[in-house]
């Protein structure tokens, strides 16, 4: 029994001696680029924050895009406080193109997770979207969507990420989830 307890010995000595070696061939989390431009909503409502030399611009009544090359994000605002799962459902529906250029079948990697953001309800669901004709060059997309509803406000974050960036690429993850994170409300 000598020889286990020398080896439980050595290398917990390692893993106290040594720490670097538990998280050896692990990759350090890249952090996102700043988040150095803040755009306001127009009604208002919220904030939320780029990198520098993103496209950002008004598409509808409530409705705010951004993008940075393939990533983009899509903001759907409604006054007051409206159901939200329905309005989850609805936002679910914001795709990059109609229902009758995407392909039926959905992969759904989770759905209505709830939970509180900002003192308020929330909704969360992440999918893959296969589209007829690519969109930025790709047909296959990951889309996340987030509903928070509460203090007034309605609002649906959408996140556009290729699914191969998605799979393949932690600082694209990293910075569409900074982005999201940045979103700010005005009263809280």
């Amino acid at each position: 029994m000598k020889p286990q307890l020398d080896l439980v010995k050595t290398v917990l000595l390692m893993v106290v001696l040594c720490p670097e070696i538990v998280v050896a061939g692990r990759r350090a989390a890249v952090p996102p680029p700043p988040l150095n431009v803040e755009h306001q909503h127009p009604s208002g409502a919220f904030v939320f924050r780029t990198p520098e030399g993103w496209k950002v611009q008004s598409t509808s009544a409530g409705t705010v895009e951004a993008w940075g090359g393939d990533l983009g994000l899509r903001f759907v605002y409604r006054a007051g406080e409206v159901g939200y799962d329905s309005l989850h459902v609805d936002c679910m529906l914001e795709r990059l193109a109609g229902p009758m250029d995407t392909e039926p079948g959905i992969k759904y990697e989770y759905e209505f997770v709830g939970g509180i953001v900002a003192n308020r309800r929330a909704l969360d669901s992440a999918f893959v979207v296969r589209y007829d004709q690519p969109h930025h060059g790709h047909r296959e997309w990951r889309q996340r969507t987030v509903t928070v509803v509460g203090q007034g406000d309605s609002l649906c974050v959408m996140s556009y990420i290729p699914r191969e960036t998605w799979k393949s690429s932690p600082p694209a993850r990293a910075l569409v989830d900074a982005v999201l994170s940045s979103v700010t409300f005005r009263h809280p």
